[in-house]
């Protein structure tokens, strides 16, 4: 089993489009990692109205309430409302556009899953319009470099401080925690264990939970600074996790130490190979691939590049059969790319739009746009995708949304189902697009045919 154009564009890509030549070797996809950034959206730091702001305006509304400043207030905080929903909903067009708009979508689809990996949700509507800030700054700026640097990246940005409580992680005995009688919050210890990096199962107890917890207090975040480290808050003494003592005297470079080892682990080389693998190619890798992947990982100190171009090179990644069922994200944005949809087209579409062909359908078909049930993110195997509304709703998606988004001018299904599917596209497919009396039935009829489904 060897590279297969089309194996690439689906398997690998966001999918295939009559709008880009089909990947012609596994460096074409290696390649897209250093073309740039597509459709950014602005970081943390720059994007108003921050968290503060919006935080600070819906204050003062309520403080105005009974008060002849109400009608006043009131509109003032309507104006950041409506600056933060402009936001979030260009920020959600951006994020859909990198997998429209790019030449293969490699780049877009790893973009995709480091940010599920590396989950963060919003808890409340002030955040809502940040998670994307997240994925801008901490994971877009290290796919294609090194996994600790990733790690690092992320579990000390404000996002995740906040969606992980380590704001409100204290060191028992600090000075801030003996004067405020707090102690320690364990999620990001936890996580950054369990899913992070060694996994569910991994060789750590409890007792590395609570030592790694007291290393990250003075991790906070300020909305003066964004990522902030409070000695204050830190928890004196040294601390060991998995046999590996930090000394207090180093603070913040003990931690990000702590975060290199932890990054550096052979565990941690066979979770994250194993995820990589199953997020690309099957639900149960090739137990080959992952040792390949893994060993790779372990050579290079971590190199993603080199752990996906591993990927890539080896046979079991081109097995003919596809394994995957696509998630509704993929599903919806792998139709667009099928209809000749532009990444410009999808990143200057209204608010409308984006509820009524986006976010309103991945809802029905049970992945709502950045709200997974917890920090574990989405499931990795397909048969969460298979249910009887979710697959529903991409039949009743696939019937209405292609006039749309084509302004009516849909493609001849007969064309299509060689555009969408190439050489995957099964006779009973290509006779129903065929067949069709019309051209929304047959253009519909490609897109929610298992093969479509399929990767």
């Amino acid at each position: 089993m060897t590279f297969d154009p089309n194996l690439a564009a689906i398997r690998f890509g966001s999918g295939r489009s009559p709008l880009f030549d089909l990947p012609r070797e596994a460096d074409a996809l290696l390649a897209e990692l250093d073309t740039g950034q597509l459709y950014d959206v602005t970081g943390f730091g720059d994007t108003r109205p921050s968290m503060a702001e919006f935080q600070a305006a819906a204050k003062v509304a309520r403080a105005a309430r009974g008060t002849d400043a109400l009608d006043a207030e009131e509109a003032a905080f309507r104006e950041v409302r409506v600056a933060a929903n402009t936001f979030y909903y260009g920020a959600v067009r951006s994020g859909l556009a990198r997998h429209v708009g790019a030449e293969f979508g490699f780049a877009a689809r790893l973009e995709t899953f480091w940010a599920d990996h590396f989950t963060v949700i919003a808890r409340n509507v002030a955040q809502r319009h940040m998670v994307s800030t997240f994925v801008q700054d901490a994971i877009r700026p290290h796919i294609h470099g090194s996994f600790s640097q990733m790690l690092k990246a992320v579990a000390t940005h404000p996002m995740m401080l906040i969606y992980l409580e380590q704001t409100r992680s204290v060191g028992p005995e600090s000075i801030q925690g003996k004067r405020l009688k707090c102690g320690l919050n364990e999620n990001l210890a936890r996580e950054m264990l369990e899913l992070h990096t060694l996994g569910v199962g991994g060789p750590y107890s409890q007792t590395d939970v609570t030592e790694l917890a007291e290393l990250l207090t003075g991790l906070t975040y300020r909305a003066k600074d964004g990522f902030y480290y409070n000695p204050r808050l830190a928890e004196p003494g040294a601390e060991t996790v998995l046999g590996v003592t930090y000394d207090e005297a180093d603070g913040i470079a003990n931690i990000l130490t702590a975060m290199d080892d932890l990054a550096s682990h052979p565990q941690t080389a066979e979770h994250i190979a194993r995820k990589i693998a199953a997020e690309f190619v099957a639900d149960e890798p090739d137990p080959d691939l992952i040792d390949a992947m893994k060993e790779a990982f372990v050579a290079t100190d971590g190199d993603l590049p080199t752990v996906y171009g591993t990927m890539l090179d080896h046979p079991a990644a081109w097995a003919p059969k596809l394994q995957k069922v696509k998630s509704p994200l993929r599903f919806i944005t792998s139709s667009m790319r099928a209809l000749g949809v532009t990444g410009d087209a999808v990143a200057q579409a209204d608010g409308r739009k984006t509820r009524e062909l986006i976010l309103g359908p991945l809802r029905v078909m049970g992945q709502p746009w950045e709200k997974p049930n917890g920090p574990d993110g989405w499931p990795d195997e397909s048969a969460a995708w298979v249910s009887a509304q979710g697959m529903a709703g991409r039949i009743s998606w696939a019937m209405s949304a292609p006039r749309v988004l084509t302004d009516g001018q849909l493609p001849d299904p007969r064309v299509f189902v060689e555009t969408a599917l190439g050489g995957l596209a099964s006779q009973d497919v290509i006779f129903a697009a065929s067949a069709a009396e019309a051209r929304p039935d047959g253009v519909g009829l490609v897109l929610a045919s298992p093969a479509f489904q399929r990767s």
